[in-house]
């Protein structure tokens, strides 16, 4: 990132980040100015100089604009909303976002890169009716929040509309950045989840293969969302599909899902001597049932405890020698049934013969979650089940999150088409019922409610305060069940299960900075001298009545702080106000006071391993070069 940038308190720019990684690997493709020579890469890729005139691309209309806005940076920060935060001193990484989903991936960039362990989308079906908007962040003569009202009443979107003659490219331009920049922020071994129907699923297909690589699909969960057709004219379609990658399948450990408590308690009934060791079991007829095709070395006779032959009806549903492998292993049981008759079944214990509890595979159907259970769900939370139609239930979403096979460490989970919230709510089930972790992190626009809606009428003004209105219910409610459990319940060292989330805004930087135009008639040096000049004039008094903590947040947001970091004041420092800020990757100083006293330059030297934070213009010349020379690159003066 060039100095002006940093200066102007931009995100990454990550096209500036492409180019450099490829002048840095391939210097031969760049011309003696530094600029990418394309002849030079036509060279790689078409060695022998022949125009190609066919070859395989998924192109639509605005795609290369699409992926510049991805690239592009961003001046946006995000601003802490103390009022509708819940129990944020259980928040520990938790978060709400309102506000437009391109520019918060932008904010979130430097600090949450390659950290997110599993993404969940749930973005516009486009049905011919959902609600699409423009990327229209970088306007000359009006910020973006000021145009919409974004900050305060809310945003209006357009709608996608099959008349539309771009209906097909208006939604891949939407989701194509998005999901571009969703790839940044996952962990090498991450997994994400993309939900989508009939109508743009083999497009979707199309950019994710391209984005994540098509060596990185996992496979695509068919869900089965209802029981029946409602008024279909041909076929009654009951499917909604899952879309699932990882960003490097060779980083990707095998996936099992933990075995559900619930399901053990009501299945495994069954014990035996061996269940000291191999826990208690089910159990399964070995007689094959009538859809099992006839097979003649399936049919043997099995030796019962009397003496007498055991012949199966039709067949067994094991060889004979897998049979007799079981039986020596005791996993195979005799009984005589109500009619006196011998029965032989199948013993499958919860444990195996090392008394490891055996691993449960992920199936890629799921056929026993249904949306009326999202319905049902969301109006046992908000009082009406048409305050938001259709959500996810969370049960579908801890199907999916379970896959992640993270029970104890931080790890995130993102949604940034979070809707009502049912991710948020999902995770927090999850960490109640596992013990676990999880951190989520939401993102969801502040649409504006239809006023002849339910949601509407019930107060409910953007989609975001249903998000939010929600999870907070949610919490409430786990609240109560914990206080309601029975002391007998709890093991000794046990406490209730607490958690919570913090509420953040989208919103323009805190810096007027950042509305600086650099001149393209003149250098960087130039410009540089220009933007200090603007900062002097425009800043100083301005960030003497700011909101302090809203300036550090972004400062350190933009630095590639977390936003659940601890600020603890270092006493070390006597003439300044040094902060020691931590989050779960890294830790630095950081001072903003106006001007960097003598003294604390030499307190510096005993934290000369620390990066140190503060502004540039609390730094006279001497002072820079010293610290410049006691620090090096640790040293973030902006």
């Amino acid at each position: 990132m060039s100095e002006l940038d940093k200066k102007m308190m931009n995100t990454p720019d990550l096209n500036e980040e492409r180019l450099e990684t490829l002048k840095r690997l391939f210097p031969d493709l760049f011309t003696i100015e530094g600029k990418l020579n394309p002849d030079e890469l036509k060279k790689i890729i078409d060695p022998d100089l022949v125009k190609e005139t066919e070859r395989f691309e998924f192109k639509w209309f605005g795609k290369s604009e699409a992926k510049r806005n991805a690239f592009t940076p961003s001046k946006a920060t995000l601003v802490y909303d103390e009022e509708r935060s819940v129990n944020t001193e259980y928040a520990d990484g938790n978060m709400i976002i309102e506000g437009e989903n391109l520019e918060t991936l932008k904010c979130l960039l430097s600090a949450y890169r390659e950290k997110v362990k599993c993404i969940y989308i749930d973005p516009p079906y486009n049905t011919g009716n959902d609600f699409i908007y423009n990327d229209n962040y970088h306007q000359d003569k009006k910020s973006y929040w000021i145009d919409n009202g974004i900050d305060k009443n809310g945003l209006k979107l357009d709608s996608n509309l099959e008349s539309d003659g771009r209906f097909h490219s208006n939604l891949l331009n939407f989701i194509f950045p998005r999901l571009l920049l969703s790839r940044q922020l996952l962990t090498d071994n991450g997994l994400l989840f993309v939900s989508i129907d009939d109508n743009e699923y083999h497009h979707l297909k199309k950019v994710c293969d391209e984005i994540y690589g098509q060596e990185n699909y996992l496979g695509t969960v068919i869900w089965k969302k209802r029981y029946q057709g409602a008024k279909e004219k041909y076929l009654v379609i009951l499917q909604e599909y899952v879309l699932v990658y990882t960003k490097n399948k060779e980083e990707l450990e095998p996936i099992y899902i933990p075995s559900d408590p619930e399901y053990i308690k009501n299945y495994y009934t069954n014990e035996d001597d061996l269940s000291k060791i191999r826990g208690p079991y089910r159990t399964q007829p070995l007689e094959a049932g009538k859809s099992m095709g006839d097979r003649e070395n399936l049919s043997y006779t099995i030796t019962a405890p009397d003496g007498s032959k055991i012949l199966p009806k039709r067949q067994w549903i094991w060889s004979e020698k897998r049979v007799n492998e079981a039986i020596v292993k005791k996993e195979i049981g005799i009984e005589k049934n109500t009619k006196g008759k011998w029965t032989v079944f199948i013993k499958q214990y919860l444990k195996d013969e090392k008394g490891n509890t055996r691993e449960t595979k992920a199936f890629s159907i799921i056929d026993d979650i249904f949306t009326q259970h999202g319905t049902k769900e969301i109006e046992s939370i908000l009082g009406n089940g048409n305050i938001f139609p259709f959500p996810k239930p969370s049960t579908f979403l801890m199907r999916l999150l379970q896959l992640s096979n993270n029970l104890n460490e931080k790890a995130i989970f993102l949604d940034f088409f979070s809707g009502s919230g049912t991710t948020a709510h999902a995770v927090m089930e999850l960490n109640k019922k596992e013990g676990s972790n999880r951190k989520f992190i939401l993102v969801q626009i502040p649409e504006l409610t239809d006023e002849k809606s339910v949601a509407y009428k019930a107060g409910y003004k953007k989609i975001s305060d249903i998000t939010i209105e929600r999870n907070k219910r949610v919490i409430q409610k786990i609240e109560k069940e914990e206080s309601e459990k029975q002391p007998s319940l709890l093991d000794s060292d046990s406490k209730p299960f607490k958690t919570g989330f913090k509420v953040y805004n989208l919103a323009k930087s805190n810096f007027p900075r950042v509305d600086f135009v650099p001149d393209p008639t003149k250098t960087e040096e130039e410009n540089i001298a220009l933007l200090n000049k603007y900062i002097d004039e425009k800043e100083t008094l301005f960030l003497a009545t700011v909101n302090d903590k809203n300036v550090f947040d972004e400062v350190l947001l933009k630095n590639g702080f977390m936003l659940n970091y601890s600020k603890d004041r270092v006493n070390d420092f006597t003439k300044n106000n040094v902060y020691q800020i931590k989050d779960d990757f890294k830790e630095c100083l950081i001072c903003m006071d106006m001007l960097i006293e003598k003294k604390t330059f030499k307190e510096l030297e005993s934290f000369k391993e620390k990066i140190f934070i503060c502004l540039e213009r609390a730094l006279d010349t001497t002072m820079k070069w010293n610290l410049k020379h006691l620090l090096g690159d640790k040293l973030i003066a902006f």
